[in-house]
Parts: structure tokens; sequence; C-alpha cells
């Protein structure tokens, strides 16, 4: 794998030095969010992870190398380049071996942050079931890759552009665990409360910790979802996103958008239908899973230099 992972001067040290790492996508920043709070959003949530004890690893595919760590300049890239692919599992034999520029996804973040030994994931929300999936079978390889990847992924739920039962149905399937944190309830990336449950509420870094590292040693391969409901204060009203989600998901099938185009589409429509206050709300929940992923990290990092 050394011919593939390039990490930076950053997460060489902290791996030498044995400190906690919190692996981030690139996604976000090139296809969720528009420039420049993309980069400024991404350096803030690098620096939360820093001031919690750990240290950030942005990952994305540059030149045929998958970094682990980015440069200021390589984030810039991401953030402006109108190039840069959408890189989930499939996509990524062929954005390495042709060289191309790639953003990874959650399920791609997952596979790269695994072969470096990253086992906590920050992201904004992961995939899910896509309404209508019972005819158009669209449903995203996050949900997979949670499956059979060991990484905890910190979100704040499921967004709520997709079908939310159906998802913790799929996930409950293939034996995902669905953690909360603060509350039972599982959220819905924009608002705090889906109308669903979590499988379990752990609100402290410890007890995650604990959870994960019993997973992994019973030999039970695969992810676990930290859900991690957006702060109160930055919260939407849900009735209000409910019917712009709806008018949002109805322009995307006049128009014919499907596949990977789908998110993207959806919440650019729905930064302009809120003004940019669900923009405001997006950065929010990131930085808030920020550090609640990087003090996870720093409590399995601790549990796991224990004797077993």
């Amino acid at each position: 794998m050394d011919r593939f992972l390039l990490f930076s001067t950053e997460v060489l040290a902290a791996r030498a030095a044995g400190l906690p790492i919190v692996a981030l996508e690139s996604t976000i920043i090139s296809h969720g969010m528009p420039y420049p709070q993309n980069v400024e959003m991404a350096r803030g949530v690098e620096q939360i992870i820093r001031d919690a004890g750990a240290v950030p690893a942005t990952i994305a595919i540059i030149k045929g190398r998958v970094c682990i760590g980015l440069s200021p300049e390589q984030l810039e890239l991401l953030g402006t380049s109108p190039d840069a692919m959408k890189v989930s599992r499939r996509d990524l034999p062929y954005v390495l071996a042709q060289e191309k520029l790639g953003a990874t996804t959650v399920a791609a973040t997952m596979i790269c942050a695994q072969l470096a030994g990253i086992h906590v994931f920050v992201t904004g929300g992961i995939g899910g079931v896509h309404r209508g999936a019972e005819t158009s079978f669209d449903i995203s390889a996050d949900l997979q890759e949670l499956a059979r990847t060991s990484v905890a992924v910190v979100c704040a739920g499921v967004k709520s552009i997709l079908d939310i039962g159906l998802t913790l149905e799929y996930l409950e399937t293939h034996g995902v665990p669905v953690v909360s944190v603060g509350q039972s309830g599982f959220p819905a990336f924009f608002t705090r409360d889906s109308g669903y449950q979590a499988d379990f509420q752990l609100d402290t870094p410890a007890q995650q910790a604990q959870f994960l590292q019993t997973k992994w040693r019973l030999g039970l391969a695969g992810g676990v979802v930290i859900s991690n409901p957006v702060p109160a204060q930055a919260a939407m009203d849900k009735e209000e996103i409910d019917a712009i989600t709806a008018l949002a998901l109805q322009q995307a099938a006049d128009l014919g958008v499907t596949g990977k185009k789908v998110t993207p589409f959806l919440l650019a429509r729905i930064k302009e239908l809120t003004d940019g206050r669900s923009l405001a709300t997006n950065i929010a929940l990131v930085r808030h899973n920020a550090l609640i992923g990087a003090r996870l990290a720093v409590a399995l990092n601790a549990l796991s230099a224990l004797p077993e």
C-alpha cells in the first residue's frame, strides 16, 4: 500500500508519536459547499480537531496517490477545481490509475482511513436509501461500506433528503450499530429529530470507545454510526425543511437529475430556497461533529494503549 498512500508531514509525525488521528472526507469540500465557505469550513474543522487533542487527516486522491492529510494549497485546489471527481468504492481504481483529482465520499474515505490505520472518521451526514428506491434501487454505497469497513463514522445522522426509515432498516439488516450522542432519537442532519430512534445511546467518549473496542475485538468487522445531532441553536425548523426538501426533490425529478448528482443538486437547491440558512446549519453540524469525533479518537487511542 505504500505505493498508493501518501501521508502529510503532520500525519506522519502523529503516527510516529502514537497520537489519535481523525479522518475527514473531501467531497464535502468539492461537492458539498460553495467556495470560499468550503475551504474555510475545512480549515476550521481541522483546527477544532487539533484543539481537542487529535490530528486531522483530510483525505483526497491527488496525482495517483491517496493523500492522508492535505496542505492548505491542496485544500484550496479541492475547493476551487471543477474537475474534482466524486470518488466512491467503484471509482478508486480509475481515479488512482488515471491520476485524476478525486474527492472522497463517505465510502471511499472509510476505505482509505482503514488502509491508513485510522479508526475514527468525521463527516456531515452519511448517504442512505433514496426516496423511491423501491423502483430506482438508488442506495448509497456508504451503507455497504459501513457493513464491511471497521471505521466509526461521526455524523449528524442521515441527510433529510433521503428515506431515513429505510436507511435505518438497511443498517439493521447488515448489522451496523447506530449510536446516538446526547439523545435517544436519531437526528436528521438539518434537524435534531428524525422521528426514529437510534439503537443505543452512548453520551461519553469513553463509553463510545469501549463500545468500538468491544465490537472489533469480538471479530465483528464493519463500521459504527455515531449520530450526533446538530446544535439546537443552529438547527432548522423541521416542518420548513421538510417542505423545502419535498420541493427540491420534485425539481430534481423534473430535471432528470439522477445518481451521484442528486445529493449535490438537492443541497445546492435547499441552500437557495433557505437563503443560505441551510449552509450555515451544515457548517455548524460539521464543526460539532469534529469536536465529538476528536474526543472519541482521543478516548479510543487511550483505551487501545491499555493491555488487553
